[in-house]
């Protein structure tokens, strides 16, 4: 498969980026600046390294064109939330000229809890994380709102952090998923793994899903 990686030097982009390439799929990943580390991949042959600003759907085209799937992990840099809503507008505008499909990573604050309410709705939610969790909102309603392109929205759990790849994860929907200790959380390793998965076996076309322990 021919995939192309949006945000491929962040923290899910480059474990997104490894697991394609484990997987003998070809890769094209793409950065603002084009500044992926090539050697740090097993199969780099298969790697190529492209600088584009996905926030310009002409750029979008040009990286999708060609292209089996497109896997979007564009983060914006604090300050700058808003950016993420109108580069996602941007990334759907492309895709409608290419037809091709597309998995976007997006946020955790709008998956139920036990209680009936958003994680975002939560008392005790940070305050600081609000702009992100509005902007991942905005986000994910941007998808639902298109009727043309072919996508899937992954919500992560509420804690994604540096791990194992172990492979063994649970599958959910609408609702944030905890584990017996009442953390919800998994491994960036994991949650490339989780990607991967639908990029290889489609389960959730045009809806969202989320990964956790």
């Amino acid at each position: 498969m021919r995939i192309t990686v949006y945000g491929a030097t962040g923290e899910v982009g480059t474990r997104v980026v490894s697991e394609a390439l484990s997987r003998g799929h070809r890769v094209t990943a793409v950065s603002r600046r084009g500044d992926l580390d090539v050697d740090r991949f097993d199969s780099a042959a298969n790697l190529s390294v492209v600088a584009a600003d996905v926030s310009h759907s002409a750029d979008v085209i040009a990286t999708a064109t060609g292209q089996d799937l497109v896997i979007s992990a564009t983060r914006p840099r604090a300050g700058n939330e808003p950016e993420l809503a109108a580069t996602t507008r941007a990334i759907l505008a492309g895709l409608r000229d290419t037809g091709v499909r597309m998995i976007m990573v997006g946020g955790a604050a709008s998956l139920r809890t036990d209680n009936g309410f958003t994680l975002a709705e939560q008392p005790d939610f940070p305050q600081h994380l609000r702009p992100i969790a509005m902007a991942c909102n905005e986000q994910l309603a941007a998808c639902r709102n298109d009727s043309i392109v072919d996508w899937t929205y992954v919500s992560p759990p509420a804690l994604l952090f540096p791990g194992q790849r172990t492979g063994v994860f649970r599958v959910g929907f609408d609702d944030l998923l905890v584990d017996e200790t009442g953390d919800s959380r998994i491994s960036l390793e994991d949650f490339a793994v989780a990607l991967l998965n639908e990029a290889d076996n489609p389960k959730h076309r045009r809806t969202r899903f989320t990964v956790g322990y």
